[in-house]
């Protein structure tokens, strides 16, 4: 089987010499180990040394030589707008606060259909539509990888616990 070893970011190199495409949703973009079969049925191994999101537009050289450009399928997202972008910003931390993945846009936020987000959304104040659009949420302040950190040298911002009581 073809193996994709090697991940060419967008802007880094031509779309044209892609030979193949393949076309995938954002859970299916978010993988290090996958076997894929692309739009005109290669099928190959994804093998990257780390978990990579692959973005639209990237492509991913096979042992053969091929490049196929990655594209992003559409997805079923619900569309959030306000009143003001200070109401926004309001519903972006609601959003953030629930660790729900978001694609920020510059009057509207995208997040993936949720009825139960989207009611207590509208509670708040905002204005939703479902959108059917590729979706590609922020990668967040440390994108090497979702979880939790130890060790105050990794990051620049680091602020002491407050000290605990024994309570």
């Amino acid at each position: 089987m073809l193996r994709a070893s090697e991940l060419l970011k967008v802007g880094q190199w031509s779309s044209n010499d892609a030979a193949d495409s393949i076309t995938l949703d954002y859970d299916e973009r978010h993988r290090r180990r996958f076997r894929y079969v692309s739009a005109s049925g290669v099928e190959f191994l994804l093998d990257l040394a780390r978990a990579t999101v692959l973005q639209d537009g990237d492509g991913l050289r096979l042992t053969d030589g091929l490049i196929i450009v990655v594209r992003a399928a559409p997805e079923a997202l619900t569309e959030i707008r306000a009143d003001s972008p200070a109401e926004l910003l309001r519903l972006a931390w609601h959003i953030g606060n629930r660790h729900l993945p978001a694609q920020l846009a510059v009057d509207c936020i995208y997040i993936r259909e949720d009825y139960v987000i989207t009611d207590m959304l509208r509670g708040l104040g905002a204005t939703v539509r479902s959108v059917h659009a590729p979706f590609s949420p922020e990668q967040g302040a440390y994108a090497g990888g979702h979880g939790h950190h130890d060790g105050a040298a990794a990051h620049p911002f680091v602020f002491a616990a407050a000290p605990t009581h024994g309570h």
